[in-house]
């Protein structure tokens, strides 16, 4: 008789890891309005809210790399609490400051503490999935992050109300409420790496070059598509309010909007399996990427809110596709020893977009107005739909990731079933 591949640490890791990644994400997307809202309630004008949004994502630049490159050669979980503590600490203190270069700097210590928690987090998906099964996790992965951006923008658009002083203090009680709900993802980080997958890392005789794992084919398409569609969703999360403020609409109204978007992310990442096989990994990427690129410069358009109600609706749909299939391809594309760097690498490549796009968003409202930033992101995801049309172009047997294709399955867990269904 063969023998049989020896089990895997299961899939109640996956569960508690999505719980985790819910919590600490829906602090952030209470926190990230929250802090525009007490920004312009300081006395913050358009540019100053994009250069605070910018800074969130400014000193994890300079970080990524070198805790990809130590999580390559070591365990993964210890940057789990130290980013929840980061990403708790930054909302407390953002909330409790009243100038704004203090909220632009706990916003930067917030998006550190997000930084380390989400590179933790993907490199254990990374290395606990099997090949077959990194498509399908990965998206069951990003589905707690597109849970507590449909949660999170709701709550802090119910505890936001009120002009001028009365903002300032509602904002702040929303930024201390988003560092208690992160502090919550606490008590879902056990038992979440497995000890011998950990322990079984090669140790690698020297550093892969950054060089080498940005030449390698499908990195650089993975990281470039990464960018243009989180630089879509972050600045869509920080400067809705602001176009909610010229139009008119209120907080509570622009926090369901935004949640509206999360909620068409999950259904999309929920049915990424089918979709895959309908489509495949090129076509779905593509398609999904050229059609947000069309609905985000929609944004721009003075639409009664129902119909931008259902733009959004569509809009986060479309974005669904592109965190966790970009995540595949770089983790497929980078050589063994360096796929921690190499999701290092592409997280390096969302902050940069995160610095740049708010920052760039602000000097356009203030120029141009407030919706033309939309316009800008639209074309960059028209951009990533032609990077996807010319990326690794393999299909799903080539692969190897088929499971339906003889073999797949002798890798796959005893027992694991696809969770959700």
């Amino acid at each position: 008789m063969a023998d049989r591949p020896r089990p895997g640490p299961g899939r109640g890791w996956l569960l508690r890891l999505v719980i985790a990644f819910a919590f600490a994400q829906g602090a952030v997307s209470m926190a990230r309005p929250a802090v525009s809202y007490r920004a312009l309630a300081l006395g913050a004008d358009e540019t100053a809210v994009g250069v605070i949004a910018g800074v969130y994502a400014l000193l994890p630049l300079f970080v990524a790399v070198p805790l990809g490159r130590r999580t390559d050669h070591g365990r993964c979980a210890p940057l789990l609490p130290i980013g929840v503590l980061l990403v708790s600490g930054g909302c407390a203190l953002s909330g409790l400051v009243s100038s704004l270069p203090a909220m632009a700097a706990w916003s930067g210590v917030m998006g550190l503490g997000h930084l380390c928690f989400v590179i933790g987090a993907q490199s254990i998906v990374a290395r606990q999935s099997a090949p077959h099964e990194q498509d399908r996790n990965f998206g069951h992965f990003t589905i707690g992050a597109s849970l507590g951006q449909l949660i999170g923008p709701i709550a802090a658009g119910a505890l936001i109300s009120g002009q001028g002083g009365a903002l300032g203090r509602t904002s702040a009680l929303a930024l201390l409420v988003a560092a208690g709900v992160c502090a919550l993802a606490l008590t879902s980080l056990r038992r979440i790496e497995h000890r011998g997958t950990a322990g079984a890392r090669p140790r690698a005789d020297g550093k892969v070059p950054v060089r080498a794992i940005l030449g390698a084919r499908g990195v650089p398409a993975g990281i470039l598509i990464s960018m243009a569609v989180l630089s879509a969703t972050d600045v869509l999360t920080a400067y809705l309010p602001v176009v909610g403020e010229h139009r008119s609409i209120a907080p509570a109204t622009v926090g369901l909007l935004l949640s509206l978007r999360a909620a068409a992310t999950i259904a999309c990442r929920l049915l990424m399996a089918p979709l895959l096989r309908l489509l495949g990994r090129r076509a779905l990427l593509t398609t999904g990427c050229l059609l947000a690129g069309l609905l985000c410069a929609g944004v721009a358009l003075p639409v009664p809110v129902p119909f931008l109600a259902l733009m959004l609706a569509v809009l986060g749909f479309c974005l669904g596709v592109g965190q966790p299939l970009s995540m595949t391809t770089v983790v497929r594309a980078a050589p063994d020893k360096a796929r921690s760097t190499a999701l290092a690498l592409r997280l390096t490549g969302n902050r940069l977009g995160q610095v740049a796009a708010p920052a760039a968003a602000g000097l356009i409202a203030g120029a141009v107005g407030v919706a033309a930033p939309f316009v800008l992101l639209g074309a960059g995801l028209v951009g990533a739909a032609g990077l996807g049309l010319r990326g690794e172009g393999e299909s799903r047997t080539d692969r190897g990731d088929d499971p339906g294709r003889p073999g797949a399955r002798d890798h796959a867990e005893p027992g694991a079933k696809a969770w959700p269904a």
